[in-house]
């Protein structure tokens, strides 16, 4: 079961469970739409892996299965790799 991580490994935003601008990698590295695209070039920086979007948990399932409450932001922040 996917952890649903709750914010962006780069900047630290905040990405709900319901969250449309999650991406992923197959290793649950988790990123904001934005820094995906314009930071990350749709490729995460921990293990080279496509970044896609995140599937959603229905809310029913969130009672049971909740999101998780452990963030992960990298300390400085994601490099930058594409200019915006």
């Amino acid at each position: 079961m996917l952890q649903l991580r709750p914010n962006c490994e780069c900047c630290d935003r905040d990405l709900p469970a319901d969250s449309v601008d999650a991406l992923i990698c197959s290793f649950e590295c988790t990123f904001c739409r934005d820094c995906a695209t314009r930071r990350l070039q749709g490729t995460c920086p921990n293990c080279g892996g496509e970044l896609l979007p995140r599937p959603r948990r229905p809310a029913d399932k969130l009672e049971r299965y909740p999101e998780s409450r452990e963030r992960t932001p990298v300390p400085n922040g994601c490099p930058r790799t594409a200019e915006p």
